[in-house]
């Protein structure tokens, strides 16, 4: 799995807890120190989906992980998110690939 590629697609769609700025990107400098925040739960996710998991169940698996494990409760853009970044690691052919 190309870590740098579903991290794009993570911190773009997903970024739970806000951590980058509109203009932030994980890879600058001053991103690097929690550029791995949300490492374990993408590739969880992504390793899920190549298992052939419903794409509802990683979904729910998200959010799960927003609302209860980070302790954020649910807020309107958990689930669309959620549904966003699973479509985008379904959608994305190179993840897989070196």
């Amino acid at each position: 799995m190309q870590l740098s590629r579903l991290r794009d697609i993570g911190w773009k769609l997903w970024d739970p807890i806000g951590l980058l700025g509109p203009e932030d990107n994980w890879q600058d400098e001053e991103c690097a120190p929690f550029a791995d925040e949300y490492d374990t739960y993408l590739q969880r996710a992504a390793g899920m989906l190549r298992r052939g998991e419903e794409r509802r169940r990683v979904v729910d698996y998200l959010v799960q992980i927003e609302t209860v494990h980070m302790g954020l409760g649910e807020r309107k853009s958990s689930r669309k998110r959620a549904e966003d970044v699973t479509d985008a690691i379904i959608d994305d052919k190179e993840l897989w690939t070196r």
